[in-house]
Order: structure tokens, then C-alpha cells, then sequence
């Protein structure tokens, strides 16, 4: 490459390096970003454009075509333009047979646990701390026909003895009308010891179905403070263009209770394992990381994360969000994915000091302003299919199937493993291999996937797709069809 080709591009590059740590500046005082980024997008441009290129001959001194982050070609739109829909919309509005919860024989007593995405996907008919995350009248409010939510037992009860009572994980509705019903003959409150996977996934009646659906993405709404500060998180991301927003699983619990070290120290590798081997409650003890890798059970490494995304076609000048708690090792583990994509965004750059206060304190309420810029994102992409990847998942497939990418994790190992090994090089051949690979994995609608076939017992039902995760065919339907077959199930 000439030298002055050479200087041009180190200059360029340093202009769009220094605005955009100027813009990280505004952002970090609460300062609203959108204006300013678009002007500065436009000068960027022009500049670029100067470096590069003589004047128009109509006279403009440079020509303005499409913005830093826009596609430029056909492939590049490709990669923006969200999942067909094929005109499924959401229908949970209840049946004419529906009836309306009839007078009260008691109380089921159901405690908040687990992290947000525990707590959405769970019932929650008393409310403990529910309050700190989610708009507690709007929920009470929006299943008021439905079920009767109290936000604590009444004062003559909240000394009675409440019963303990395990329900068992993925039960259907024989199960609660035979065995758990009659219990409030002899009973007034009844303590749920666990909330979550209570209900079965598949093969319950059709308003049961729906019900969860109006609880799940209508009935909850995070608390107003939550919301405001998440929209307005959403709007500086826009302030940048169409974003990606990356769930980047990797932090140290994580990679300590999954037992994956690929890419890091002796050290911290056995740090994770003494974490691992101290904490009582992580039955699993010894692992195998290179088996976990090669199986696809890891999450992508920030490394991986970057590859992925340049091999599907995602520009450089691509915003990225990271949806995510402390990465493990710090800057020293993002920096080949900040390299790839500069303009790497979190809520802690987005959002000043001040503006963060009220909500550090509580994992929950800042795992929510990671729900809000992921639901809302053009592109929402996963390292890894946790809980938070599949209700976000779920809930973008309720929206209008808004572009969810799933990385097929131990196809990708295998080629990642081959290009550090010298055996296939980043490029053209990469990336035609990656995309074809996930050409169908993309939040298209298709039915909810059922158990593993060979598996039984509770691993058949863990097997299954959550229900929260994909609400297809449940509460989506075609126009032409308002009321789909709930047995239905993709095996």
C-alpha cells in the first residue's frame, strides 16, 4: 500500500477515534448525543470523502452518500433487515368460554427469586421486592380479570402458619386440579417453595397458553424509573445508527460454574476453578473445558464474538451494545472486539454517574436497562443461550420477530479453532461458510421446538423449548387463523 494511502487512513481513523471518545464524553454526562452525533457523522464522512476522492463536478465539494455504519451493498442490508414475520401477529385475548376468576378460597404466597429473568418467567401472585423491577399497579392492574393480586396477606394471616408445598416442575393441569387445588380445603395460605419451571411448556389448554403471554409480555412492565432511563438509553444508542445489541456472557461466575477457559491464563483459569470448587451449591465439580468447548456449551469468548460478526459482514463502523455484567479480565479480554468494532457501547457509557446511582445497587434493576436496549436493538445476538439470550429472544419473537441471531456455537468453535491453527484463513471462505451456516438462524417464525428426541423424564421436559422463549403457535396466529392449535408442537 503507497505510503500517502497509508497516512490518509491512520488519519482517518484518528478522527473517528477521537469524536468518538468525545461523544463517550457527552454520554458520560448525561448529555442527549443525537444531534451531535448526526452532524458529526455527516463531517466524518465529508472528511473521509476528501481524503479520498476529488470534488463532484455539479459543484457540492464532496459528495454525501450513505452515512459511517450504513450498508453499502445488498448483503450488508441483508444483515440489518429484520426476520419475516410472514404475517403472525400476537392474538391472547381469551376465548368466549374464558371465565373470570370466582371467589377467593385462599392465598397462594409466591416469593420473587432468582434474577430478573427468573422472576419474569415464574408466577407472581404475592409480590416480595417485585416492586424494585417491575410496575407493580400496571401488573396488578392489566390481570385483573384474570387473577386477584394482592401485594400483601391481610393482617389476620400474616402471622398464620403457612403450609410449604414444592409444586412439581412442568406440570400440567390435571396435576394443579387434582393435587394442588383441594389443598385450600384445609388451608389458608399456602407458601410456594419455587416458582419457576412450574408449569409444563406444551399440551395445556388454549386460555392457559394466552394468559401466560398477557403476563409475560404485556402484564409486565419494568418500574417507570427503569423504563425512562431504558428508553433513554436506547435513544443515544440510536443516536449512532441501527445497533447491535450483544449479550456477551462472560463473566466470571459464569465461566467459572460452565468450567470454560478457552483463551485465558493459567492463572485465571484456576482461579475459576477454585471458585468453582468453593461454591456448595455447583454440584459439578470437574470439568473438562476443552469437551465443554467442543460440544458447543461455552459461550463465545469476546474474541469469537468479534470474528462472528465480521465474517456475517457487519461493518467496522457497526454500534455494538454490550449487554452484560463485569467482563471477566476486563479490557484485556474485549480489546481484538473493540478493535473490530470501535463504537462498543455499555449502560455505563451511556448513561452519566448520576443517572446510574439509583440503580447499581441492584442487579436486577441493571440487568433490566439490558433488557430494554436488547428488546429494542436491530440485531440482537447472544454469546451464549442463557436465560437472559431466551427471554429477550422470546420477547423479540412476540414483537414481530424482530432479528434475533443465534451463533451456532460448536460449528463455530470448529472453524475459529482451524483458523488459529492455520488451517483456514479469515476472509471470503470464513464468511461464506458462517453465513450459510446461520441463514436459518435468524428469529424466523416457526413453532416452539419440542424434547430431545431419546430423552425422558424430567431431562425430556428440560430438553423442551421454554415456552417464554418462543410463543409460537400459542400467541402468535396468522390473520386468517385468530385461534391456533396449542398440542402443536415442532419436534
Amino acid at each position: 500500500m503507497p505510503l500517502r494511502r497509508k497516512v490518509r487512513g491512520a488519519a482517518a481513523a484518528g478522527r473517528r477515534a477521537a469524536v468518538r471518545w468525545w461523544l463517550l464524553s457527552l454520554a458520560a454526562t448525561g448529555a442527549t448525543v443525537t444531534a451531535t452525533a448526526a452532524l458529526l457523522a455527516v463531517a466524518l464522512h465529508v472528511s473521509s470523502s476528501a481524503a479520498s476522492g476529488p470534488a463532484s463536478s455539479s459543484g457540492v465539494p464532496y459528495r454525501l452518500s450513505k452515512l459511517d455504519g450504513a450498508a453499502d451493498d445488498a448483503g450488508e442490508k441483508r444483515w440489518w433487515l429484520p426476520a419475516p414475520s410472514r404475517g403472525f401477529t400476537p392474538c391472547v385475548a381469551p376465548s368466549p368460554a374464558y371465565k373470570s376468576p370466582g371467589p377467593s378460597r385462599g392465598y397462594l404466597l409466591v416469593l420473587t427469586n432468582g434474577g430478573l429473568n427468573q422472576m419474569r418467567a415464574g408466577p407472581l401472585f404475592n409480590i416480595s421486592n417485585f416492586s424494585d423491577v417491575f410496575d407493580e399497579e400496571y401488573f396488578i392492574h392489566s390481570l385483573a380479570n384474570d387473577v386477584k393480586v394482592e401485594k400483601k396477606l391481610p393482617k389476620d394471616l400474616v402471622k398464620a402458619p403457612k403450609f410449604v408445598r414444592y409444586f412439581k416442575s412442568w406440570s400440567g393441569i390435571d396435576y394443579y386440579h387434582d393435587e394442588i387445588y383441594p389443598l385450600w380445603e384445609h388451608r389458608q395460605v399456602i407458601r410456594a417453595a419455587k416458582s419457576d419451571s412450574r408449569l409444563a411448556n406444551n399440551y395445556l389448554p388454549p386460555d392457559i397458553q394466552k394468559l401466560r403471554c398477557r403476563a409475560f409480555f404485556q402484564a409486565l412492565r419494568f418500574a417507570p424509573p427503569i423504563e425512562a432511563l431504558g428508553n433513554l438509553l436506547v435513544e443515544r444508542m440510536r443516536s449512532f445508527g441501527p445497533y447491535i445489541a450483544l449479550h456477551l456472557r462472560y463473566e466470571k461466575d459464569m465461566l467459572a460454574f460452565s468450567g470454560c477457559t478457552h483463551g485465558l491464563s493459567q492463572t485465571e483459569s484456576e482461579e475459576l476453578a477454585m471458585i468453582r470448587e468453593n461454591t456448595s451449591y455447583w454440584k459439578v465439580k470437574d470439568i473438562d473445558p476443552l469437551d465443554q468447548r467442543s460440544h458447543g456449551y461455552c459461550p463465545l469468548t469476546p474474541k469469537e464474538v468479534g470474528m462472528f460478526l465480521s465474517a456475517l459482514g457487519y461493518p467496522s463502523s457497526t454500534p455494538v451494545y454490550i449487554a452484560a455484567g463485569e467482563i471477566y479480565g476486563g479490557e484485556s479480554h474485549v480489546v481484538d472486539l473493540l478493535s473490530r468494532f470501535p463504537i462498543m457501547m455499555n449502560k455505563e457509557k451511556l448513561a452519566s454517574a448520576e443517572e446510574l446511582r439509583p440503580f447499581r445497587q441492584y442487579a436486577s434493576q441493571m440487568a433490566a436497562l439490558d433488557y430494554i436496549v436488547s428488546v429494542e436493538s436491530d440485531v440482537f445476538i447472544p454469546s451464549y443461550s442463557g436465560n437472559m439470550a431466551r427471554a429477550v429472544g422470546g420477547h423479540r419473537r412476540f414483537l414481530g420477530h424482530r432479528k434475533t441471531i443465534i451463533p451456532d456455537r460448536k460449528a463455530l468453535v470448529r472453524l475459529f479453532d482451524k483458523v488459529d491453527g492455520g488451517l483456514l484463513n479469515e476472509g471470503e471462505r470464513l464468511s461464506r461458510r458462517i453465513i450459510d451456516i446461520h441463514r436459518k438462524r435468524q428469529g424466523s417464525p416457526r413453532k416452539r421446538k419440542g424434547p430431545v428426541s431419546g430423552t425422558k423424564g424430567s431431562d425430556r421436559f428440560r430438553s423442551e423449548e421454554a415456552f417464554y422463549e418462543n410463543p409460537l403457535p400459542d400467541c402468535l396466529c396468522l390473520p386468517e387463523s385468530p385461534a391456533s392449535d396449542a398440542s402443536v408442537v415442532s419436534i
